[in-house]
């Protein structure tokens, strides 16, 4: 995989581009079981491809100039699939980490893990910490992964673990805060996703980053994420670009 090592946000790699890219773009890879199925192969060749799909994403962020990309690569429900799909969905991540984290942290690229950890099998749990310890001290693209992640989870635990902070006498009730919040999720430090794409053709964040996703630009596509190429990138990147971002106020041209 190669990957940008220094990404230039003033890049101008897409035709007619917009001066304005998202720093943050999240994505929700959904369709790879759909895209095996219309060509008559198991849905495991269909994660294999969508696997090929994300290195292709994760190279063509930095090279025009994207900074952080979040991808929900499994969520706390996807436990309850199929045992052999599950099974075959581990053994890619191990593969992944094995053949694809030396080629990252040579790009300078810095992974980091969100989602629950008290209940991972250790070795997956060593693997994904592995990946964090290797590239910790990068500064190029930030590749954060969703695993064993749920939002509804996450502000859950969030929440409880201020509520111990008042009742260990760490912290006032007054001081509880959206930014304090915001500071205490799996997140905290990162800025919120500037775009989210889904692909396949839904249309919802199945439990992925409710509370970040509050002033997020949605991008969906028919297009399942194993054909999720450059093109379908800056298609999006182009729609983004097109957008005015008001956070509740009002446009200029308004005032």
């Amino acid at each position: 995989m190669s990957v940008s090592a220094n990404p230039n946000p003033q890049a101008p790699a897409i035709e007619g581009s917009p001066t304005r890219l998202p720093q943050h773009v999240a994505f929700i890879m959904d369709g790879n079981g759909r895209w095996a199925t219309e060509r008559g192969l198991p849905r495991t060749e269909g994660h294999r491809q969508g696997l090929e799909a994300l290195r292709t994403a994760i190279r063509h962020a930095g090279d025009v100039g994207v900074k952080i990309v979040t991808i929900y690569s499994f969520s706390s429900e996807n436990w309850n699939r199929p045992a052999s799909e599950v099974s075959f969905l581990m053994g890619l991540l191990k593969r992944f980490v094995q053949r694809d984290l030396s080629e990252l942290h040579k790009a300078n690229v810095r992974i980091r893990i969100i989602g629950g950890r008290s209940d991972l099998e250790p070795g997956i749990l060593a693997l994904l910490e592995e990946a964090e310890d290797v590239t910790r001290g990068n500064t190029g693209l930030d590749l954060v992964v969703a695993f064993n992640y749920g939002s509804r989870s996450e502000i859950v635990r969030t929440a409880q673990h201020l509520a111990q902070q008042v009742a260990d006498g760490k912290l006032r009730v007054e001081e509880i805060s959206e930014d304090a919040f915001s500071r205490n999720l799996d997140t905290g430090g990162l800025p919120d996703p500037d775009l989210i794409i889904r692909t396949s053709g839904e249309m919802r964040l199945s439990n992925f980053l409710l509370w970040q996703a509050a002033y997020s630009e949605f991008y969906f596509c028919d297009v399942n994420w194993p054909d999720f190429d450059e093109a379908a990138f800056d298609e999006a990147l182009q729609c983004f670009g097109n957008r005015e971002r008001r956070y509740g106020g009002l446009d200029a041209k308004a005032l």
